[in-house]
Formats: C-alpha cells, sequence, structure tokens
C-alpha cells in the first residue's frame, strides 16, 4: 500500500546520507522533497502542513546540529513524526468489566465490515475470548449469508434471527442478541452494521439507534485505504453522527497510495486500532503504529514476524527440528516439506520478506517471488516414496522420470531439487562443524606448530647410517646473478670468460 512513499522518502534520505553536515538548505530541500512524497500518496494537506512543519522545527534543533550523525538524526525524527501521525502508541481494545464486551462495527458499504468480522471474531478466538457475531445488516442481500459463512470459517457462533434481504429490524436484533450471548457465555459481540454507497440520514439514524440499543464498549469506523480523500471526508462524518473510537483499515495489500487512511487519525483524533492485509482470515492483526513507521522508512518489521513465527511454528516441534539442523544428520526430505509448509502457513513469501530490513530497495526481486513455486516443491516432494524421502541417493534416473510426471513437473526440475537438498545437507554439515574454521565450536583444531628440528635424523638402519647426505639437501642456486653458487667458485673466477661445451 505504502510502497511509492517508502521509494520516495527512502530516496530522499540516501542523498541526505552523503552529507556530513546538514545546511539550512539541505533541511529546506529534505522537507520539500518530504512533502511532495506525503502529497503523492495522497495525505491529507493539513497533515502534511503539520508534519514537514514539525520536521523542520526540530531538524534545526540542538539534536541534529549537534549530533554525531545529522542525516540519521533527520531519519530519526521523521520515523517519530510519522509514528505520532499513525497514533503513538498501540491501542488495545477496551474489555467490559461485566460481560458481554459488545464492539460494533460501522462504516459504507464495500469497506468490508462482513469479511473484519469474520476475522476479528477469529483473532479474538485465538486470544481464548468466546466472540458472537450478530448479523445486523438486513438491507443488502445475502449480507446474512455472508456471515454465517465467515462465522463457519472462524469457527464461531452467529446470531442471525433474521433473512435480511430488505426483512427484519436491526435494532431489535442487536437488542436480542445481549440477551442471548450472556445465556450461551460468548464474552464478546461483534455487531455487523449496514452500510450505504455514501452518507445519509438513513445510514447515520440507524447506526445512532443500534448504538443506543446496545450501549457499544467500543465503536470500530471501518475504512477502506483504497478510497482516496473521501476515507476523511467519511471518518468526519461518521464522527459527527454516530461516533466512533476506533478506526479499522482494511485492504492494506492493495495498490493505491493509501495516504489518506493515514489521515483519518489526525483529522478525528481517533487511533487506528486494527489493520486488514488480505483476503484470508489470517491477514488481520493489531495495527502497530511504530512497525508501520518502520516498514515505511524501509526498516522492516522484525517484531511482527517473530510474532507469527510464534503463532505458526509449534514448540516442541521447532525444538526437534533444531537439533536435526544443528546434528546435520536424520534430516530428510520430509522435514525440509514440512518445514516448508510451516513458512507456507506465516503468509506470501513477499510479504515475510519485506518485514526485512532494507528489502525495499530490492522490490523488483520480491515482486517475482511466486509462492507456486513452493507449491511445486512440495508436488515433487509428495511424489516420492518414503523410502526416496528418507534416502535421495537412491533416486536415479527411472525414479526421477516417475516423480516427474507424479508432480507435473519436469525431469530437470527434479534433480535441481535433489541437487538444492544434498548442497542443503552439507552446509548444515559444515555449520554444525563450525564452518571449519579454527576455533570455532565443532571447528578443526588448529595445526601444531612444527617442532624445531634439533638436527641430522639418523635412520635406525645401519646400512643407511654411514651414507652421505642426499643431494636435495645439497645448497640450491638462489635467484640473484650467481646466488649462493659464488660461494663454491675458485677464487678469481671470471664469469665472462667461462664458455659451455661446443662453444668457441
Amino acid at each position: 500500500m505504502f510502497e511509492t512513499l517508502s521509494d520516495r522518502l527512502t530516496s530522499v534520505f540516501s542523498s541526505l546520507r552523503a552529507k556530513g553536515r546538514l545546511s539550512d538548505a539541505d533541511i529546506d530541500a529534505t522537507c520539500r522533497e518530504i512533502r511532495i512524497a506525503l502529497l503523492e500518496a495522497d495525505v491529507a494537506l493539513p497533515v502534511v502542513k503539520d508534519f514537514v512543519a514539525h520536521v523542520k522545527e526540530r531538524a534545526r534543533g540542538a539534536e541534529v546540529s549537534q549530533a554525531l550523525n545529522p542525516a540519521q538524526q533527520v531519519v530519526k525524527i521523521v520515523n517519530d513524526e510519522l509514528i505520532g501521525i499513525l497514533g503513538g502508541e498501540t491501542r488495545r481494545l477496551r474489555y467490559a468489566k461485566n460481560p458481554p464486551t459488545v464492539l460494533m462495527l460501522a462504516g459504507l458499504q464495500g469497506a468490508g465490515k462482513t469479511t473484519l468480522a469474520g476475522k476479528l471474531a477469529q483473532w479474538l478466538r485465538e486470544q481464548g475470548h468466546v466472540p458472537l457475531l450478530v448479523a445486523c445488516d438486513l438491507q443488502r442481500p445475502n449480507a446474512v449469508q455472508q456471515l454465517a459463512v465467515m462465522a463457519e470459517r472462524a469457527q464461531v457462533a452467529v446470531f442471525a434471527p433474521e433473512p435480511g434481504n430488505g426483512v427484519g429490524d436491526p435494532v431489535e436484533v442487536a437488542r436480542r442478541s445481549i440477551e442471548h450471548a450472556k445465556r450461551q457465555q460468548h464474552d464478546i459481540v461483534i455487531i455487523d452494521t449496514a452500510g450505504r454507497l455514501g452518507i445519509d440520514q438513513e445510514l447515520m439514524r440507524q447506526a445512532a439507534d443500534i448504538r443506543d440499543a446496545v450501549q457499544p464498549d467500543e465503536v470500530l469506523f471501518v475504512v477502506d485505504a483504497m478510497i482516496g480523500q473521501d476515507a476523511v471526508t467519511t471518518a468526519q462524518a461518521f464522527m459527527d453522527g454516530v461516533g466512533f473510537d476506533g478506526v479499522v483499515l482494511t485492504k492494506l495489500d492493495g495498490d493505491a497510495r493509501g495516504g489518506a487512511a493515514l489521515s483519518v487519525r489526525h483529522i478525528t483524533g481517533r487511533p487506528i486500532m486494527f489493520a486488514s492485509t488480505g483476503e484470508k482470515l489470517e491477514d488481520f492483526d493489531a495495527f502497530h503504529p511504530d512497525r508501520m513507521a518502520g516498514r515505511i522508512l524501509d526498516m522492516g518489521d522484525i517484531l511482527t514476524l517473530i510474532e507469527q513465527a510464534q503463532r505458526t511454528f509449534d514448540e516442541a516441534e521447532a525444538a526437534k527440528m533444531a537439533g536435526k539442523l544443528a546434528s546435520g544428520d536424520g534430516f530428510t526430505l520430509d522435514d525440509f516439506l514440512e518445514q516448508m509448509m510451516m513458512v507456507r502457513r506465516m503468509g506470501p513469501i513477499k510479504n515475510l520478506l519485506g518485514m526485512m530490513p532494507g528489502m525495499g530497495q530490492m522490490r523488483d526481486q520480491l515482486n517475482q517471488v511466486d509462492d507456486r513455486d513452493l507449491d511445486r516443491i512440495a508436488a515433487i516432494i509428495r511424489s516420492m516414496t518414503p523410502g526416496e524421502r528418507t534416502d535421495p541417493k537412491i533416486i536415479k534416473g527411472s525414479r526421477r522420470e516417475r516423480i516427474a510426471r507424479g508432480s507435473g513437473v519436469t525431469v530437470t526440475e527434479v534433480n535441481n531439487l535433489v541437487i538444492r537438498f544434498f548442497e542443503a545437507q552439507k552446509m548444515m554439515k559444515r555449520m554444525s562443524q563450525g564452518m571449519g574454521i579454527p576455533g570455532m565450536p565443532g571447528g578443526r583444531r588448529q595445526q601444531k606448530a612444527a617442532k624445531p628440528k634439533k638436527g641430522r635424523r639418523v635412520s635406525g638402519d645401519p646400512r643407511k647410517a654411514g651414507l652421505p647426505k642426499p643431494a636435495a639437501e645439497a645448497p640450491k642456486p638462489g635467484l640473484g646473478a650467481l646466488g649462493n653458487l659464488g660461494q663454491q667458485l675458485p677464487p678469481g673466477f671470471d664469469p665472462s670468460k667461462f664458455k659451455l661445451p661446443g662453444q668457441k
């Protein structure tokens, strides 16, 4: 979503780092480029003005002029101001003292409220809660059925007493859902409300009536991050008509500029609480302003990557696999497939690599990463017999042809996989042995220094004891004009008069 903004800011800072000292002209030029980058990213003009003013004020202060590396200090200032625009610190849900906690979703039609309701329900269920989805969108065709499908996928309950499609009273459904949740011991109620294609009085009145009927603990405004400056207008209208406590950004995986979504917090004063980054239920998480600022500035998001790994990898299996990797023995193609599938469950490989620092400079290479390559590798391994997976050395010509036919790939691809696996095995063994570097754990021992010779070694064979010194140990000619040969020539010898046999 923020690739354009990230690329522009990264190029600005790369030229800035070449300067050892920053003048006022350098600061003005940098702030001008930052202003252009934010405006191109569709950030609202009032937000851009405040942002640039704060950066310029701090950049001309003592924290930059007295810094050892002024350019890095300016990057830090921009990072701090970005975190401020995005909300400062992570905003957590407020839970009711007496369950159930009621969460109400509001927003325009097409913003993704129903899908988001399923994502939020699964996210809460994984944290140990027992959520209940409530179908109060009785206007849009098949909205009730869609919410039921999302509830089934998220493995949570749904309260949908009315068929929808224009039938039923959403305010009454919302009121009855609270009593149903108490009877069924649900500690969280998520109310999916209806939207409109635009702001109108009927939409605001219905949302306000539902809010008054259930007294929600949190009203979450769901906004499509791809709708541009209209996001700010819509957010302000909902703020005035209904009021909300937090913002949820959807469709952050799109290719739109998305800067207007960053303006919502500054305009309304309400924090961004959650972000949806894909179509799957797992593509959802709490919004962390500091981590998003790090992504925009190409500093990476290692914490989110670690959290995804912790949710995906089983601790006992990870420890067992670490032992195999450390020893370098017993690592088979089955283990390789298992590890690859664990990484696959963490999400698209491109997104995972994008969380690494500095990956913004390799965006073209990242765009070439295709998750289907992993699927082809998995198909090749699954086409092998258990014996072939355990001992790939037995995979010869006829076996490779059979595996290629079974997985729908070429024999060359099978050959490449087997070769790469053997290379990986060798690398793991070298790593387990300290890469063969003296002094490292498991490495080769340092060779002992050769002991100085105490003298000529005499053979124990009496027949060799009296033999003369071998000719190989005689003095060798040096590299000089005559080397040490001159020491063996008779006195008064003139080399210029010396002639070889046959010369006249």
